[in-house]
Formats: structure tokens, sequence, C-alpha cells
């Protein structure tokens, strides 16, 4: 039996995300809607998959590359947990099918299935994996944490809000992205995005719904998390160095960040921060702990004293405390946004993807920081958690391969990710319509060899090779 862990955390982590993608302003053209989805959405691109990948393709790409790039061997992981909501099977886990193609039949003792609940499976395989090692049934091995999903829409207006990419992370203890301090859950049942029928990839979506389901559950789990507190004493915004939220579109995180903001202002009540003895570096921005701040002087007071859930869906307040906020979403949240803005909305793995972004731009200086992360998953399951970025002592090293120590500078050296998404291909309007025709056609489909074009993918990455007659799946890797 291994000793308890200490420090557990993040180690390590990867990612994938399609070669082809499309600008949003050649979806405005052809809408015949100039802003709608750049300003509107705040996204830049959309990238997509045909069908020839899918969901177990795209995780075993995402695995791979992690396990290859940080010298880890099967033998190493002890536990997989995937988090996912692009389903191929209703019974049937896709990280079987991980295991047949990265660990086979000599490594097959490992714990852990796939959790889902819409976006907040990658959230609840990372929880779990964390609990793991920091457990006494720990048997001193690594977690493998993946999560993704392809995300699709049908023609229409919520199209530009797909996308689709995975993110794989090691958990393990000694972590440069600790899992550290406290954590806040909301769930609840609200009918606002899910799939009842099994012959098509497509929600069903009340998109206001959601949205408001979102940002209050930002309300609830932020709340939550201030009572909570940190070493002791009250925790407002000024206690984060960065903020991480879950991104269907970039615009809804300006709102959710702008949902922390009011929270953090209390308007209307007593303030909850004046007794803040946080031993903090300086955070950029002035973050106000009551509503008599300067800040918070004009438009804002019209607020004061109003309950938090009555000014949810207001687009004054809304459009009132997005623009208080925008140097501090500047300065704490956009460094974040780099990939979902480019790839789209990866489901489950759109934190991840914006945690990964976020170290790719700044790396070791996440030193001594304090990061705040929200995650939500529509149905609904919502959970605020911190991580503290730290430098690893070795002290509580495992002896398994690698040998290189994991480190924040390593993360985003390997990650390569602004390379990455620089090197992907610009495709156009009908490429793009083809490719989602194609994944609707195929759905559900057996007997049959996928269509898209394998030249098109980038080495290395694996791909769906046929489906036979009983719908079983084959894979090779390019």
């Amino acid at each position: 039996m291994a000793r308890r862990a200490t420090d557990a955390g993040i180690l390590a982590m990867e990612c994938y995300f399609p070669q082809r993608y499309v600008p949003q302003t050649a979806l405005e053209e052809a809408d015949g809607c100039a802003g709608k989805y750049t300003v509107g959405l705040g996204q830049t691109a959309l990238a997509f998959f045909d069908d020839r990948e899918d969901i177990a393709s795209v995780l075993l790409t995402a695995c791979a590359r992690l396990l290859e790039r940080y010298g880890v061997p099967a033998s190493a992981i002890g536990r997989l947990e995937v988090g996912t909501e692009t389903l191929l099977d209703k019974s049937k886990s896709v990280k079987t099918t991980l295991m047949a193609q990265l660990f086979g039949a000599e490594h097959s003792d490992v714990e852990g299935v796939s959790s889902t609940n819409a976006c907040y499976g990658g959230t609840a395989a990372l929880l779990n994996s964390v609990a793991w090692v920091e457990s006494s049934a720990w048997d001193g091995r690594y977690a493998l944490v993946v999560c993704g999903d392809i995300a699709v829409y049908a023609p229409g207006p919520a199209r530009p809000t797909g996308g689709g990419g995975a993110v794989a992370m090691l958990v393990g203890p000694d972590a440069p992205l600790v899992m550290a301090g406290p954590r806040a859950t909301h769930a609840f049942e609200v009918y606002d995005f899910y799939k009842p029928r099994g012959d098509t990839e497509y929600a069903t979506v009340d998109g206001k719904l959601s949205q408001d389901a979102y940002l209050a559950s930002v309300d609830t789990c932020w709340s939550r998390l201030k009572q909570l507190g940190l070493n002791g004493s009250p925790a407002d915004l000024r206690a984060f160095d960065y903020v991480c939220m879950h991104s269907p579109y970039n615009k809804l995180v300006q709102k959710g960040f702008a949902r922390l903001l009011y929270g953090t202002a209390a308007l209307g009540q007593p303030s909850a921060t004046s007794v803040l003895t946080l031993s903090r570096r300086a955070a950029v921005g002035d973050f106000a702990d009551d509503a008599t701040a300067p800040r918070f002087a004009g438009d804002a007071q019209r607020w004061a004293g109003v309950p938090p859930a009555k000014t949810v869906g207001d687009r004054e307040a809304e459009k009132c405390f997005v623009g208080l906020a925008k140097p501090d979403f500047e300065a704490k949240c956009a460094p974040s946004d780099t990939a979902s803005r480019q790839v789209g909305n990866c489901y489950t793995a759109a934190l991840y993807m914006n945690l990964l972004s976020l170290v790719s731009a700044k790396a070791s200086s996440l030193i001594g920081a304090r990061l705040l992360l929200f995650s939500y998953g529509s149905g609904a399951v919502a959970t605020a958690f911190t991580l503290i970025g730290r430098e690893p002592s070795g002290g509580s090293a495992l002896a398994l391969p690698p040998a290189s120590p994991f480190t924040l500078e390593r993360i985003a050296t390997t990650a390569q990710l602004a390379e990455r998404l620089t090197a992907r291909t610009c495709s156009d309007l009908p490429t793009l319509t083809r490719a989602l025709e194609l994944r609707e056609e195929r759905y559900g489909q057996a007997g049959y060899e996928p269509s898209g074009d394998v030249g098109a993918l980038a080495p290395g990455t694996y791909y769906l090779a046929a489906v036979d007659e009983l719908h079983r799946r084959t894979y090779s890797r390019k």
C-alpha cells in the first residue's frame, strides 16, 4: 500500500482539437448577420470533425499525446476516468475502447469509468481522481483523466456555438496545480439542454433558460464558496489571481465573470470581506467589498438591495456589471480564453481547455497563484473550486516514470498550444457543411467505412477505420 499522498492535483495536461476550422466571419456572411457570432457570441472560429473521427478516437488522441510526450507507461496508470456526453453506446463506456488501444490485456487493472451529465463530466472525473489519490485505496499509481466532446447543432443560429476537442490530465501527488481550498456545488433539475432522442446527435435546447441557469449557478456556487472562506477568512474575488469558467461561448463567460463581481460587491448586504486577511499578492483591479466603493456609484446603485436571483436575465443589470467588470475580466479571465474562442465549445473539456490556455500563457508565473474554476453541466450540476499553482518539491515523487519533474513550465512547453492553433487549416463553409452532413448521415448506422479524408488529420491522430454490421468499431492511427 502506498503512503498517503500530499498536494494532489494535476501533474500534466494535453489536448486535442480538430485540424480544420471555419472563421465565424464566414458564418456571419452566409447568415447575413455581421457581428452576431464574433461580437454577440465572442467567438473567433468554429472547429469541426467529420465522420472520420468519433469521440473514442478524439479521446484516444488526447490520451496518447499525454502518455507519449511525458513518457508515462501504461503500467503507471491505476485509474482512468472519462468525462463525456458524446455517447457511442448507451451501455458500453468509451473507457473500454481506450483500454484496448492504450493499455492492452497485460495492463487491465485500472479503476474508473465514464461520468456523464452534460458538460460536467470532466469535472466529475477530475474530482473522483483526486479523491482516489488522496484516499486509503490509492495504490501509488497515477490517475489519468480525459474529457471531451463533439458539439454539433442543426443548421441555424445554434450551429456557430458548436466545436469539439478533448483534454487529458495526469493526476497525482506533489502537483504543480494542486486542488486546495473549498469548493461549492449546486445541483438541481432544469430542462435547459438535454438529449432525449437516440436517433440524432443534436440536443434539445432552450437557449435563454440555459443561459439563465448557468448564471444562477455562478451566483449560488460563488455565494457558497464565499461563505466557506479561505484559510479561515471570508473569500472574495480579490483572493483569486485568475478565473477559468466553463465556456459554451465567450460572451457567456463575460456575463458569468460579471456575476462574480456582482457577488463580490455584495450589493445591499453587509460586507463579507472587511475582515479579509489573506496573504495574497496585490491583485489586478480594485475589487469592492460593498456597495459604497466608487466603482459602484451611479447606475450600479439601481440594484442595491435587489436579490441576485432577480437580476439574472435583466439586460440592464447585465450590461452594467459586464462593463464594470471589463478591466478585471481582461486581467483575470481573458488569458484563459485563447483556445475556446478559436475552437468552440468542447462541452466537458471546455473548462480544462481554458485552464490549459491559462497555463500556456502564464506558465511558471502561476507559482503561488490561486485560481478559481467554475464548471457547469446542463440539467444541471455546477461546482466552483480552487487550484493553487506551485513548484513541486520532489518530496512526494512517485517511484514511477517519468524521471523529469512535472512543472507548470513543462505543461506549457509540451502543449505548444499557440503553435498548434496557428498550424490548423482554414476551411470554407461548404467543407464544414459537408462534414456535418456526413456526421448526420452516419449517426447510428452500421456496416460502413467513413468517408472523411484521413489526409486532413495531423500525424499521430487516431481515427475511425470502420463500423461493422454489429456496430463494432475499429480504429487506426495516422
